[in-house]
């Protein structure tokens, strides 16, 4: 996604400008502090940071997404977040090493070094948003799907079982096996589609 587009710039992003939008507000968090706090600890930091980050991240996109939305070279949003989490990372982490009384300065390094260096914050940040965004689909698909189709999906496609094991176990033939995977999947790339493209996620 090279850039916001105008449809989700002003559904659910523009809807963050309004700080009384509250559902838009609890959507918005639910998809990304799962992200961020996965990304952060793969960066090495502890939870008790992490739980700061997280804080820090949403104060400051509350007080700059109205100047982001107005920019007009404002590029994509997961850009935007990304840079948001990364500097308030190092912020927390520089404030934590030279506190007089901080314990342990050179893990302290360590971790802000780990934070500091851009080397894998990318694909981390776009790894865990496609995680955030099968699960949020994988939910709807599944609420919608009969129980054995879905698990002829999820034994075969999720869990590496063999479609001869998934069929014994389910007691379904093969052929249905293969017909259900196909149907499910086609409709989760579907449903992934819609999310993105009606701006339920930026």
């Amino acid at each position: 996604m090279a850039d916001s587009s105008p449809k989700t710039q002003y559904s659910l992003i523009g809807r963050l400008h309004d700080p009384r939008d509250l559902m838009a507000w609890e959507s918005f968090v639910s998809i990304y502090t799962p992200v961020i706090e996965r990304v952060a600890a793969k960066r090495g930091m502890q939870p008790a940071d992490i739980d700061n980050l997280v804080q820090e991240v949403w104060i400051t996109v509350a007080q700059n997404i109205g100047e982001w939305l107005d920019r007009k070279d404002r590029g994509d949003f997961r850009a935007w977040l990304r840079r948001i989490a990364n500097n308030q990372a190092v912020n927390l982490l520089t404030r934590k090493a030279t506190r007089p009384w901080a314990q342990g300065g050179s893990e302290v390094e360590r971790e802000l070094a780990r934070v500091v260096s851009r080397e894998g914050i990318e694909s981390h940040f776009e790894i865990e948003y496609r995680r955030r965004l099968f699960v949020l689909a994988a939910q709807k698909v599944r609420e919608e799907t009969a129980e054995h189709n879905w698990l002829a999906f999820w034994l075969t496609s999720i869990e590496g079982v063999s479609v001869e094991q998934a069929s014994r176990r389910l007691n379904l033939r093969e052929a249905n096996i293969y017909f259900a995977r196909s149907r499910v999947m086609a409709r989760l790339k579907k449903v992934v589609r819609q999310l993105e493209e009606q701006g339920e996620l930026p």
